[in-house]
């Protein structure tokens, strides 16, 4: 059976100028799925989720999010979605369980602390100052934040580069762990093979277009069947398989 759409776009086009930054895009998200919107930078990738996360005005085309439309209904919509902030959004010298209450009063609903921190295993790091953090906390707790308003949807955009293998692999488990508890997520990265084991299904984006909708493996099939072939005998490991199984993959913390 497949789910519902909770977020569907129709024609989207957004303009600056003369130059198109989103060219008449289609796309639907299904309900409890992990969608990656992927492409090159300059894509259009960043600005498409900014319009539908209310952050920036579309010039033209219609867009609901879990069955408001932007247009009419962008305060419900922002109640229903959770949006990964970049490190300028945090106060460096607020420790973590500060930053929750804040973010908490600011939804202007009561969460503990101890409650998110929890979830993104960080409750030893109650007191320690968001600067303080390594790459990896530092994603875990920005990943936690989104969290706060039990959120329909959350919206990551790129949230493991420069993340070690280990960090990377256990933010991957963390994603998951959220989709299975009902939320729908959102994501944007340019590590392929991130895309390829978490999203359900992927968009294609380039030059302001959606080139391709489909399942990973559905993409990797269509390209093998029309005869392409890696130049590398392709093994049943990579490098990266490799540091995980010497290393170990218990969170680390720097």
């Amino acid at each position: 059976m497949v789910n519902k759409p909770i977020i569907t776009v129709k024609n989207l086009v957004k303009k600056y100028g003369d130059f198109t930054a989103v060219d008449d895009i289609s796309f639907e998200v299904y309900e409890g799925e992990i969608f990656g919107l992927l492409g090159p930078n300059g894509a259009g990738k960043t600005t498409t989720l900014e319009i539908i996360e209310t952050l920036r005005d579309k010039t033209s085309g219609e867009i609901s999010v879990d069955g408001f439309s932007i247009e009419k209904d962008a305060d419900n919509i922002k109640k229903r979605i959770g949006v990964q902030l970049q490190a300028a959004g945090y106060y460096p010298n607020l420790n973590l369980s500060e930053l929750i209450v804040l973010f908490s009063g600011l939804y202007g609903i009561n969460k503990t602390p101890m409650e998110m921190l929890g979830k993104v295993a960080l409750t030893e790091k109650a007191k320690a100052k968001y600067k303080d953090l390594s790459g990896g906390q530092k994603q875990r707790f920005s990943i936690a934040t989104t969290l706060i308003n039990d959120p329909r949807i959350i919206f990551l955009d790129e949230p493991t580069t420069g993340l070690d293998p280990q960090a990377r692999r256990n933010l991957w488990d963390l994603i998951r762990e959220i989709r299975a508890n009902g939320t729908t997520v959102v994501i944007t990265t340019h590590y392929m093979d991130e895309a390829e084991v978490l999203c359900d299904r992927v968009a294609f984006i380039d030059g302001g277009k959606v080139i391709g909708i489909d399942t990973p493996d559905n993409f990797i099939d269509k390209l093998v069947a029309s005869g392409f072939e890696r130049p590398k005998q392709v093994k049943l490991a990579n490098l990266e398989d490799v540091f995980i199984n010497l290393t170990g993959k218990e969170w680390r913390e720097e």
